[in-house]
């Protein structure tokens, strides 16, 4: 995004014949080596070969917004942006990495660096990797995530937030074409679309998915929003479950299991989108950035729930699993919130370090798959000893595995597939460095979250959308998980030879169906996992 004010300092060394952002990035990288990286504002994955050194440099942004993965054998080096590329170019075979399978029955993606695949893996955020035809191979991180303190007030730190945003979404419009905004209606793309309209005096294209389920539906938000903002609104509604989309994202794109579901709404909306315009901004690391998941709300609280006498907890916790588990979205049930927070608490102590949500309980996971006992990745790019209260130390994982492997991941996919490029303002690194430098008391205030937003842009938005419930891009997967997805569930089971037991998959629908418990989640993950098995891409 800076790529001009670099180009201006590369001319007196440089002969430029092109306009564009690609040479600026040879030319730094070819005169002034891997620390021009440093000074590039942006999201790439970069590869690029040095014929008189023999040595490929690869190297990707800082947060992970863009893909990059690579083989390495006797025979050769490849590298693609996605794992369907790279499995073309016919390096080697792809086997099935079961302390992947592990990762990803527990979190629903893999760890950084990782792949479903043994010998496949991915240039993690922030770094750069060198590799020559000997066969040696380097990587090392350009960039970290700085967590040291900041001593600046609170009125100070509302002033910084509002510029380096209003600075963030104006570098992300310099552009050759239109550029539109995704609009959920949630706070923080509704504040990007706010800072198009109010700030820089663009009415955007602004594009919205939702859900003929009231309880997943987010419409009158984003249409709220359109008319406060007088954008040119379009939006779809998602009413059926696209298993040709679903397939065709995963196969074609993905290339491996990938849990979260709102991949096709996501899809859904890029689609819509890039009939209209090239260029999408979204409001991606809002929520990372400035401690807006329900999580740390719960974490707060067993802080609370975990001075209770254990006799009271008992009783509390065996009233709440004795009640029917309801399948509206859990923003709207004050029960299925109970039922996660429980869920939550039991889980409380069971791992060292939190890495991500988890989709299974330890014995949960022994039963499911006992051979998977003991295997996994630990994140490569965590830190290792921090002061962080147990909040921010959350925040950090979040942002550095949930983060690239999740989020960005299901958005650069899903957009990728219909030629839309997604920008995120969020993510410009000088807002992120801000953003973790600040004390979580800038953050939260009792159990809410994104204090620090809420106070420092609250004259953006319209009241109504500061004071609602945090939502999600959530997906009623329970209704199909009832219907067709679960029979073929139940076939995918029965013919698999995965290491994943088939009973206590059986028992998990079996609840579903009966309405005891709402566990979508889990099977959508397991569905997903047995389709790449039947299609003997594992």
């Amino acid at each position: 995004y800076n790529y001009l004010a670099l180009r201006d300092t590369l001319e007196a060394s440089w002969t430029f014949r092109t306009d564009g952002d690609t040479e600026v990035v040879l030319a730094g990288l070819v005169t002034h080596g891997t620390s021009f990286l440093e000074r590039m504002e942006g999201m790439w994955a970069i590869a690029l070969w040095d014929d008189r050194e023999r040595e490929l440099l690869l190297t990707r942004d800082r947060l992970g917004k863009k893909p990059l993965y690579f083989q390495s054998a006797r025979q050769g080096f490849a590298c693609a942006s996605e794992l369907p590329a790279l499995r073309r170019l016919g390096l080697g075979h792809f086997h099935e990495d079961l302390d992947s399978t592990a990762d990803y029955l527990r979190y629903g993606f893999f760890m950084p660096g990782t792949t479903a695949y043994r010998d496949v893996r991915e240039v993690l955020p922030g770094h750069l990797l060198r590799w020559r035809p000997d066969g040696e191979t380097y990587q090392r991180a350009y960039w970290t995530l700085p967590i040291e303190p900041s001593s600046c007030t609170r009125n100070d730190a509302k002033d910084r937030l509002r510029d380096l945003l209003e600075h963030a979404v104006a570098k992300r419009m310099v552009a050759d074409v239109e550029v539109g905004a995704f609009l959920s209606g949630g706070i923080d793309s509704s504040l990007i679309v706010a800072i198009m309209a109010n700030r820089l005096g663009i009415r955007p294209k602004t594009f919205s998915m939702g859900f003929s389920d009231p309880t997943f539906d987010e419409r009158q938000y984003a249409r709220l929003m359109s008319a406060t903002c007088r954008t040119e609104h379009f939006e779809e509604c998602m009413s059926v479950w696209d298993r040709d989309l679903l397939e065709r994202l995963l196969t074609d794109h993905v290339g491996q299991p990938f849990y979260d579901v709102s991949l096709l709404p996501t899809a859904m909306v890029s689609e819509l989108a890039a009939r209209h315009v090239k260029v999408a901004l979204s409001g991606d690391g809002g929520d990372e950035l400035f401690s807006g998941y329900q999580r740390y709300q719960a974490r707060a609280l067993l802080r609370w729930y975990s001075r209770l006498p254990a006799p009271l907890r008992k009783a509390g916790e065996g009233l709440v699993h004795k009640l029917p588990e309801p399948t509206a979205h859990h923003s709207r049930s004050l029960l299925k919130k109970a039922q996660l927070f429980v869920a939550a608490a039991e889980r409380e102590g069971a791992t060292a370090t939190y890495v991500a949500p988890l989709l299974y309980s330890e014995q949960e996971f022994a039963n499911l798959a006992p051979e998977l006992m003991g295997r996994g990745h630990t994140p490569p790019n965590l830190p290792q000893e921090t002061r962080l209260d147990d909040i921010k130390q959350m925040m950090v994982a979040d942002a550095l595995v949930y983060l690239p492997q999740d989020v960005l991941l299901k958005v650069d996919r899903a957009s990728m597939a219909y030629s839309l490029e997604v920008r995120a303002p969020f993510l410009d690194h000088h807002l992120v460095e801000f953003a973790f430098s600040l004390p979580r008391r800038f953050h939260r205030h009792g159990y809410a979250g994104k204090r620090l937003l809420r106070s420092g842009m609250s004259d953006l938005l319209p009241r109504q959308l500061w004071g609602r419930r945090k939502q999600g891009f959530g997906v009623p997967v329970h209704q199909w998980l009832a219907g067709e997805m679960g029979r073929e569930l139940e076939q995918l089971a029965a013919q698999s030879d995965s290491p994943v037991a088939n009973q206590p998959v059986m028992d998990l629908l079996a609840a579903h169906r009966t309405g005891r418990r709402d566990n979508s989640a889990r099977l959508w993950n397991l569905y997903v996992y047995y389709l790449f098995h039947a299609h003997g891409l594992t």
